[in-house]
């Protein structure tokens, strides 16, 4: 497989705020002046594989079963989805896309608990930023943009091109799995929108 670049810019500009999106693996989430120098100022993570923990804060006890585990502010909002890279329980491409849309969309309260108030760029990564990151960025390229990506298969195009994905990897990339899921989250969301829920 081509190593490809640990983030790439993906679309610019997303409402509400002027955002861009940029996708990228592992080496990229864990790599908090990289996101700092795109403008990144929050993360959505698409792995259950994948866990970055951004708070520096006491040890979190090196596995030991009663230690107490980091927790307090990081320097990015992070929103977690969980999926694996292959069969997902149904619904589940569905919240990715819920989450991505409220990350975009979330204004935060004006709260000593609520620090990271900047609006900035988003981030949206799974273990390499091949399969799984690349179908929710799709899915939400074509429902926000269907005038540009009337189809889902559009959306992924243009995803797999600024990724950078070599076209003899596209049987994988995304998994055809991780497609279905998208596009079936993208039948559910449009029936959402017609009753009013979203």
């Amino acid at each position: 497989m081509k190593t490809l670049p640990p983030l790439s810019l993906i679309a610019r500009g997303l409402d509400p705020h002027g955002a861009d999106i940029f996708i990228g693996g592992t080496a990229a989430a864990r790599d908090a002046g990289l996101l700092r120098r795109h403008g990144i100022t929050t993360v959505v993570n698409t792995a259950v594989n994948v866990d970055v923990n951004y708070v520096a804060g006491p040890d979190d006890g090196d596995g030991e079963p009663d230690a107490l585990c980091r927790s307090g502010f990081a320097p990015f909002r992070v929103y977690k989805l969980g999926l694996v890279d292959g069969e997902n329980p149904r619904g589940m491409m569905l919240g990715g896309y819920c989450i991505l849309h409220g990350a975009l969309h979330q204004t935060l309260p004006e709260k000593e608990s609520y620090p990271r108030q900047e609006q900035g760029n988003v981030l949206v990564h799974c273990r390499e930023g091949r399969s799984r990151s690349v179908a929710l960025a799709a899915l939400y390229l074509h429902l926000q943009d269907p005038v540009r990506f009337p189809k889902l298969e559009d959306a992924i195009a243009l995803v797999r091109e600024k990724r950078g994905l070599p076209p003899e990897e596209w049987f994988e990339t995304p998994r055809p799995e991780i497609i279905n899921a998208a596009a079936e989250a993208a039948r559910g969301i449009r029936l959402l929108r017609e009753m009013g829920i979203l």
